[in-house]
């Protein structure tokens, strides 16, 4: 059998690796759209600052990795996936049959329209090859402007501001990590960054830049500043271009089963570009984080290879470090309509927690400054466990997770005991 992975990003290196554990003598090509090994976008930021070179950014160290698994490596651009016959087309004219197939694309940057975003001076932070651009810019003292306060771009902006340059990030919602943080957290963390010398300006966009050197950013509140290089992270979007006019069904991902396997038979996706059920919420959602990426791609490896696996749900949590700062997304962390709320909130310490309930269940919360409840958070919100009593209590004091979900627990599973043993 020929088994064909679209992505060499952290997905597509896992189910390659599963895939030969498995299949030891199938053939496996592993198809990546860059001139570089297999790397990880997320340690950019720390190549950026510094912490490793190129090199530690790879996902695996060894060059000889691929030849040793027997995994057979094509640099291209995939420009279609046929499903009958099965094939996969590049761009520069090759197609490749398959017998099962991975979509492993990950995300795109989004564009942003903005006249002058063309500039040589305006880059991404997306690839190696963005990086080293980034670097020769972002010296020290330089002047940078940061289109963007989500995830991704708070992540780079710790990068940028370990560089010692004169940042400035503009967001366009009202508070920095807006698709992740409520309003009380995503107000404290603008603060914490502008008490550490970041210039922010929320409800604010960039509504042109003049392509010069240096380039002179037009903002909507009137404004305008001269900057030495601007940086684009205006956010991501699934990679399924490629998938136009085929029977593969997509919303904003590619449409997947527990198994990971999509609406043809013997094609699956993982990872950033995959959307999959969460029982959690009742909806399908694209969760692009890595630890998703990683299990999906072994579901589906095993399941290409001829096996039986299943994704059981899909983890939202979503853990940053903004300049020090860490701040935590779990659930449905903008709560239901009808539903309650408790919030803790320590200005001076830049300490902040928010549950989010459905009648007396946990679905949901904001933390920062405050790790210690995380392990606690996901296990109540994952798996729905009914809080009873202790919902009023946690309104009252909601630092008291720990305790809420012992008792919790606790009771189930003697309910549960209870069941079995009344079933006799």
């Amino acid at each position: 059998m020929r088994h064909v992975i679209i992505g060499n990003g952290p997905a597509g290196v896992v189910a390659a690796e599963t895939l030969r554990k498995r299949r030891p003598r199938d053939e496996i090509v592993l198809i990546g759209n860059e001139p570089e090994p297999a790397y990880s976008r997320m340690a950019i930021p720390y190549l950026l600052i510094g912490n490793i070179d190129e090199a530690g950014t790879y996902l695996r160290k060894d060059p000889k990795h691929w030849d040793r698994m027997r995994v057979r490596c094509v640099t291209g651009l995939v420009t279609s996936v046929s499903t009958n016959p099965k094939r996969v087309s590049l761009d520069e004219g090759e197609s490749i049959e398959f017998d099962t197939c991975l979509i492993a694309t990950g995300s795109t940057p989004i564009r942003p329209p903005i006249p002058g975003i063309d500039s040589p001076f305006v880059h991404p932070c997306w690839t190696l090859k963005d990086a080293r651009n980034i670097m020769q810019l972002a010296s020290k003292g330089a002047r940078v402007l940061q289109l963007g306060a989500g995830f991704i771009g708070c992540i780079i902006l710790e990068a940028l501001a370990l560089r010692e340059v004169k940042l400035t990030v503009v967001e366009m919602g009202d508070r920095m990590v807006p698709r992740m943080m409520g309003p009380g957290a995503g107000g404290m963390i603008k603060r914490w960054c502008e008490s550490r010398g970041v210039t922010v300006h929320t409800r604010t966009k960039v509504e042109s830049i003049e392509a010069a050197n240096p380039v002179r950013a037009k903002f909507s509140n009137g404004k305008s500043e001269e900057f030495d290089l601007v940086i684009r992270a205006t956010g991501v979007r699934p990679n399924i271009g490629m998938l136009s006019g085929s029977e593969i069904k997509c919303l904003l991902g590619v449409l997947v089963d527990e198994r990971m396997q999509t609406s043809v038979p013997g094609i699956y996706a993982a990872g950033d570009c995959a959307e999959a059920f969460d029982p959690v919420t009742g909806k399908t959602i694209v969760s692009a984080i890595q630890p998703n990426a990683v299990e999906q791609a072994r579901v589906a490896a095993v399941n290409m290879s001829g096996g039986t696996a299943a994704s059981s749900h899909v983890t939202q949590i979503h853990v940053l470090d903004t300049l020090g700062l860490v701040s935590t997304s779990a659930g449905q962390w903008d709560g239901v309509p009808g539903g309650g709320h408790a919030e803790l909130v320590d200005e001076a310490n830049f300490r902040y927690l928010r549950l989010e309930f459905d009648a007396d269940r946990l679905i949901g919360a904001n933390t920062l400054g405050m790790t210690e409840h995380v392990g606690v958070i996901r296990g109540l919100v994952e798996h729905g466990t009914p809080l009873g009593a202790w919902k009023d209590r946690l309104v009252q004091d909601p630092t008291r997770l720990m305790e809420a979900f012992l008792a919790s627990t606790q009771a189930q599973d003697k309910w549960q005991g209870r069941s079995r043993g009344s079933a006799k």
